[in-house]
Parts: C-alpha cells; sequence; structure tokens
C-alpha cells in the first residue's frame, strides 16, 4: 500500500502542467484583484502600495513611488531630472501622453559654449543642466487624475530621506560608477559622499536637506520648485557655478499634453510617446521586424537573434538622423512607421551577414528609472524618470538634496542637426514608457536604460506577442543590447546575455556579429517593470525585472 501510494503521488505530480513546474524564468508573476504597483525598489513599490490602500489612482501611486525612488535611487532619478507618463484612462478607454522634459536656459546657446572654447556638449557639470519638468509632470497628471490630496503623496518619500534606508545591491553598484560625477561640485560629494565614498550595501543613507524639500513640495506645489524657495536655490546654485539659468527659464516652463504614437504588431496596438524622445525606434524597429514571421526555432535562435539585431540598426540609423524636438524640427515619424518604409528598410537585411555602418534612409515625410502602477479599477500609470546620467550633471542643489541633470549633454552643436542646441529648446531624450493591448487586455511596460529601451521594447514585445510568454517570462527572457558609448555610431558591438547558448553564440559572429557576452541578468540589458489589467476578468498582473533591486507590490488588503 506504502508504495502504491508513492507511485500515485508521482503520476499526480508528473500529470501537473509543465509549466508550474519546468519554467525558464524564475520569478512568478504578481497577480491580484486590486492595484499593483512595479518599480526597481521595493520600498518604493511599498510606497505606491500603501498609497494604494488608501483609495489613491493609479497616478497617486506612481507619484508616491517616484517621488521615494528620487531618495532610494539617488543617481538614477529625483525632483532634478525630468518626466514621461503614458496613463489609461479604463473609463474612458482612453490613453494619455505627457511629455514632462525641460528646455535648455534661453543663454546656453552655441555661441555661448562655443566662446568657452568648446566644440562639443561637454558631459557634466552646469553647462549640461537644464530646466527639471518632473515636478511639473507630477502637477499636471495629478490635476487631471488624482484622487488623494497632493500633499499625502509624499510622506513615503519624506520618512526615508529622513529615517534612511538600507542601500541594496546594484544601487550600491550605481552609486559606486557615479562617485566621479559627484566629484564635480563639493556639494554633491558632502551629500552623496558620507565619509568620503560611496556607502556600502547595508549601510544606512539619509538624505535630511531632500526631506526639507520633499515638505516644501508637498505643502507648497510645484510652484515652491519653479518660483519658490526651490527656485531661488537652483538660482544660487547655478550663478555660482556660472551658469545661464535665468527665472524664467523655470517660471515659464509647463509640461504637454501629446498625442501618443502607435502601430499595429500582429494584431497588437503598441503605443510610444512622439519625439523628442526615441520612442518611434521601437516602433520602427517591430515594423521592420513585422515584415516576416518569427522564426519557431525561439526567440534565442540564430536566425531571430540576426534580423532583431540588423532591424534595431536600421532603426536607430533613423532615429539618430531624424529625432527631436518638434517645435524647432519636422520629425517624419509617420513616414518612420509606414508600412511601405518597413518593406524598404526589411529587404536591407542581409540574412548571412551583419551590417556595421547601416545609413539612415528616406521616409515620405509626415541612468533613468521606470515604475508601472494599475489600480483597482484598471487605470494604468507608465512612467519614466530621470537624471540622464548617474547623479545626472554633477551639480547639487545648495542645501536641497538633489542633483540637477545633464539632458543637456544630449544637445549637439552642429547646426544643421535637429538636435542642435537652442534656447528653451528639448533635448533629444532616450526615456520612454510604453503601452500594448488588444481586447480586453491592456499593458504598461518600460525597459529603462539608455540608448538601450526602444531595442529592449521590441524584445519585450516579440517575447509576449511572437512567442506566448506571460509579461514576467518576456521580461526575464535573454536580451541584446548595444553599448552606451556616448556617440550615435551604431556598428557590430553587441552586447548580449550568456544564457543564449553558446553555438548560438558562435554563428552570430561568424555573421560579423561582434559579441560581448555578460552574465545571466545584467543590468547593461535594462530593468523593466510591466503591469496588465485584464478588462474581462477585473484581475491585474505584475513581473518585475530581476535585473533590478525592485519588486511588484499588490495594493495591500485593507
Amino acid at each position: 500500500m506504502r508504495e502504491l501510494k508513492i507511485a500515485f503521488s508521482l503520476f499526480f505530480l508528473c500529470s501537473l502542467p509543465v509549466q508550474a513546474q519546468d519554467r525558464s524564468y524564475g520569478r512568478s508573476m504578481v497577480v491580484s484583484d486590486r492595484g499593483i504597483v512595479a518599480t526597481s525598489q521595493y520600498l518604493a513599490s511599498q510606497a505606491g502600495a500603501e498609497i494604494l490602500k488608501r483609495g489613491g489612482s493609479a497616478i497617486d501611486a506612481a507619484i508616491a513611488a517616484n517621488a521615494a525612488l528620487g531618495v532610494t535611487e539617488p543617481m538614477m532619478n529625483g525632483i532634478g531630472g525630468d518626466l514621461f507618463l503614458l496613463y489609461w484612462d479604463a473609463k474612458t478607454g482612453k490613453l494619455y501622453g505627457l511629455n514632462a522634459s525641460g528646455w535648455a536656459p534661453r543663454g546656453l546657446t552655441v555661441d555661448y559654449l562655443k566662446k568657452k572654447g568648446l566644440t562639443s556638449m561637454p558631459e557634466d557639470g552646469i553647462d549640461t543642466v537644464t530646466v527639471p519638468g518632473v515636478v511639473d509632470g507630477w502637477s499636471r497628471a495629478h490635476k487631471k487624475f488624482g484622487r488623494l490630496p497632493w500633499k499625502d503623496l509624499f510622506a513615503p518619500a519624506i520618512f526615508y530621506a529622513d529615517h534612511g534606508y538600507a542601500v541594496p545591491e546594484i544601487i550600491h553598484d550605481y552609486w559606486v560608477i557615479g562617485t566621479q560625477t559627484l566629484k564635480t561640485t563639493p556639494e554633491a560629494q558632502r551629500v552623496f559622499l558620507p565619509n568620503g565614498a560611496a556607502p556600502q550595501v547595508g549601510d544606512m543613507f539619509r538624505n535630511p536637506d531632500l526631506a526639507k524639500t520633499l515638505r516644501l513640495i508637498a505643502e507648497q506645489g510645484r510652484d515652491a520648485f519653479y518660483t519658490g524657495e526651490i527656485a531661488k536655490a537652483i538660482l544660487r546654485t547655478s550663478a555660482g557655478l556660472g551658469g545661464t539659468l535665468q527665472a524664467e527659464d523655470l517660471g515659464d516652463f509647463s509640461s504637454e499634453w501629446v498625442e501618443p504614437i502607435s502601430i499595429d504588431y500582429r494584431g497588437w496596438r503598441v503605443y510610444e510617446l512622439p519625439p523628442n524622445g526615441q520612442g518611434m525606434a521601437a516602433l520602427e524597429m517591430l515594423k521592420i521586424m513585422s515584415t516576416s514571421s518569427a522564426n519557431k526555432a525561439g526567440p534565442s535562435s540564430v536566425e531571430e537573434l540576426h534580423k532583431k539585431i540588423e532591424a534595431m540598426k536600421l532603426a536607430y540609423t533613423d532615429l539618430y538622423r531624424y529625432d527631436g524636438d518638434p517645435r524647432f524640427a519636422k520629425v517624419p515619424v509617420a513616414g518612420l512607421l509606414s508600412d511601405e518604409y518597413a518593406k524598404e528598410r526589411a529587404a536591407l537585411i542581409n540574412p548571412d551577414k551583419a551590417n556595421c555602418t547601416p545609413a539612415s534612409g528616406k521616409p515620405a515625410k509626415s541612468d533613468t528609472t521606470y515604475l508601472a502602477v494599475v489600480d483597482q479599477e484598471g487605470n494604468i500609470a507608465s512612467m519614466i524618470q530621470s537624471n540622464y546620467d548617474y547623479f545626472g550633471s554633477g551639480v547639487v542643489v545648495e542645501g536641497s538634496g538633489f542633483p540637477l541633470q545633464n539632458r543637456g549633454a544630449l544637445f549637439v552643436l552642429d547646426e544643421s542637426d535637429p538636435d542642435v542646441l537652442a534656447p528653451h529648446k528639448r533635448p533629444f531624450h532616450t526615456i520612454i514608457p510604453a503601452f500594448l493591448e488588444r481586447g480586453d487586455v491592456h499593458i504598461g511596460f518600460g525597459i529603462m536604460g539608455g540608448s538601450n529601451q526602444p531595442l529592449a521594447h521590441a524584445q519585450f514585445v516579440s517575447n509576449f506577442v511572437d512567442y506566448g510568454m506571460n509579461i514576467q517570462a518576456a521580461l526575464e527572457a535573454p536580451r541584446f543590447s548595444i553599448p552606451d558609448t556616448g556617440t550615435r555610431a551604431i556598428g557590430c558591438n553587441i552586447l548580449i546575455e550568456s544564457r543564449i547558448p553558446p553555438d548560438v553564440l558562435q554563428q552570430l559572429r561568424e555573421k560579423g556579429h561582434q559579441l560581448r557576452v555578460r552574465k545571466e541578468y545584467s543590468a547593461t540589458m535594462g530593468r523593466g517593470q510591466v503591469v496588465l489589467h485584464d478588462s474581462k476578468r477585473h484581475i491585474n498582473f505584475a513581473a518585475s525585472d530581476p535585473r533590478a533591486d525592485g519588486s511588484a507590490e499588490p495594493q495591500f488588503a485593507p
């Protein structure tokens, strides 16, 4: 009888669905009939989940989580940076886009920099600082979609800034990388290099200056940042370093509601924000990929990887040739995303050889954090926010506890380029939130990481749509990327994770791809978050990338 019971148990176990026991991804999805917050830092995820518990909307939770991320991931994002948002309103079924990227100061011009002896944009320092857009973006989004009082959203961030938090693994590594940038100003060293060095894993880090600044924003609203006490501190800091920022540069700024751009990908509608961001490159890459069927051998097959790498190169050369602030340059978005142009570009892909010198086509005229939130009603906030480089410009606002971004480093001084520096012009932006839907399924997603983002978006969409992976598996699947070299050259250098089989790596090398193999889960591939709302079943799903310190946290029970 004992042997019979054992045999029956083994039979029962073996008869369970294979996916439940033997899978190629590590984490399970978070599934709930309540809201879920997914961010790259677990304390920020918990902060957002607490706001949902108190009756907050998806945007309330997103703001609270983002404010907490500015404290716990200070090198990546914060109130000195910019923000982009896609917000899906479940009641109306409408998708809204918000561009909260700031502009260059009026006094920061090509002639001004050339008189200083510069022939290209600096990488850090006060001349890379553009107006931070995040606080105005929070304010505009909250006025449209918020439920809880504004001041309540900042309590978690203020607590962690005052009380401190234990520094986690990946954030520690980024802190060490950003140490050199922090040496740009004494204030940056004072605030972010306690005892002269980056905090160790597990060290408690406090930022009481930032707590004071966040209290001002909570109590006085966005005006505290753009015309009030914080603005005055920003201007004093800029003047002390010989910067060009003036009161009207801050006071005149306003973020902008924009219409998302989209394509059909095998029956799914994929959305990105329009330029000045690089979302159109993700859509163009997918359009090129859609001209042929997904390879049946799988996403890590030689043929499929080669096609995606080559499609990426073609899309990126077009991105760098045409993208810019649409208020200053004509960007041919419709032409770049047309069916005819996709076929024209796809025809350039040689199935046997890598193209190391891709060129832009002629279409018809026409260091970051991402978070995703879905609330109990199904509203989705797909939000991304960044300082650009680790600790941005290295300029920390005196007595205020936050660095100013160095987005201005992405301008160029070539007058013929669509991204040439100009007063009150927005620079090229790498940060892009995304959205995907078909029928009753609605997905907010994003994968941060500089130039990596469009190609990471396309790989996620293909994993989900072409290969039927769930959102966690699609997010965890092995990815390739390109090195962030600081230039716009797209050659054959590819970063790729070691989970790709060795024989596939060898065959890709034989086609001419110059591969640099990274570890199994490399943060250089980007750190993503995903939320999914099934409006038929009224159930939410979420995924959080193991390449980060984060988590997906469901709304706490009442």
